[in-house]
């Protein structure tokens, strides 16, 4: 039986911190939910994903988390699951209710309200978990701790998790334009000097769509996380990374994605997605770190140093970042144009 009320609520809201109430608070509204529904290559990627699996969700438990409007719920009982829970904190669960009543499904679905933490599932294994965990940065607002708590807890051995690999790239980009007209407006402000405003716009990172011909070093992959293995401390990470000047520009930043790859029968190619420059647009969009310096390259220059990435001390969902980076520069003036330099960055 679905307990999708607040008053049938495993988690009293109010009880939560003020950082969980206004991350809860912020899927209450239908219109988040409609720009994920609307992104075709997320949504469609899952249902993908789940078809192609349909053999393995015949007559299994499934559990959603974080269901949101319940479309990852009903395209698992569509494609054969015995039963599916699905999981949320917020209003919209309701709404799913509704939903979920409306197509013929609330024989087989069950939505229960609160934090996946608190509430009882109706079963004590289940054998599948589903999720669309996935935030900016990958990382962002870190719903993947929630993910890896019903994989410890409910996962029977050898169950399915979707997706269960994703991984962090980077590249180097001329953004120059831009990254002038975001710091040198508080220059400037109806003739006022808003200059302070600097150091801050400096720590948060940018998340947009990037014109892949903005990209101008290779790519490097930063991190992998294997779904079925990783811990919440691997999700704090330092990585290294080397990427090599494609042509004669400035590199103003790095850009950063993450791919995502869904489990797949033996011998079949598995469900895959990028959020990357190259690739079709998602809500993920990329995010654009920009360094204190505008490096000079030439082809061939090389860009490496470090990302440290871990969460707030003051709210786990958000990340403190830091980027050392070491520009070697070759041929002509090269000791000039090498540079040796850091930032650091906040994403909340």
């Amino acid at each position: 039986m679905s307990k999708t009320t607040e008053a049938d609520s495993a988690t009293v809201k109010n009880e939560l911190n003020q950082f969980e109430q206004h991350y809860f608070n912020s899927y209450d509204h239908f219109g988040i939910h409609e720009e994920m529904l609307q992104d075709t290559v997320r949504t469609l990627s899952y249902r993908n994903a789940i078809v192609q699996n349909k053999d393995l969700f015949k007559d299994k438990i499934v559990l959603d988390v974080g269901c949101g409007t319940g479309i990852l719920s009903m395209f698992a009982a569509k494609n054969g699951a015995k039963h599916v829970i699905g999981v949320d904190m917020s209003n919209i669960i309701e709404m799913a209710k509704e939903i979920v009543e409306l197509n013929g499904y609330s024989d087989k679905i069950t939505l229960l309200r609160g934090k996946l933490e608190d509430v009882v599932l109706p079963y004590k294994k289940v054998d599948i978990i589903i999720s669309e965990w996935m935030g900016y940065f990958l990382l962002y607002e870190s719903m993947l701790d929630t993910v890896l708590y019903a994989r410890d807890k409910y996962l029977v051995e050898g169950g399915l998790i979707l997706p269960d690999k994703c991984s962090i790239h980077l590249a180097g980009l001329e953004d120059s334009q831009y990254k002038d007209e975001k710091l040198n407006y508080w220059q400037d402000v109806y003739g006022f000097d808003y200059s302070p405003f600097i150091p801050l716009v400096k720590k948060e990172p940018l998340v947009d769509i990037v014109d892949n011909k903005c990209v101008n070093t290779t790519k490097t992959k930063l991190i992998e996380f294997d779904l079925n293995t990783v811990t919440v401390a691997d999700l704090a990470f330092t990585s290294k990374f080397k990427v090599e000047a494609k042509r004669q520009d400035f590199i103003n930043g790095v850009i950063c994605w993450f791919d995502i790859v869904f489990p797949a029968p033996r011998h079949r190619k598995p469900i895959e997605f990028s959020t990357g420059p190259h690739a079709p647009y998602t809500h993920w969009k990329q995010t654009v770190f920009y360094f204190p310096d505008d490096l000079e390259c030439e082809k061939g220059d090389i860009l490496e140093g470090t990302l440290v990435c871990k969460p707030s001390k003051t709210n786990n969902r958000d990340l403190d970042i830091k980027i050392k980076y070491d520009f070697q520069a070759k041929g002509a003036d090269s000791e000039e144009r090498s540079v040796k330099n850091e930032g650091s960055f906040i994403m909340h």
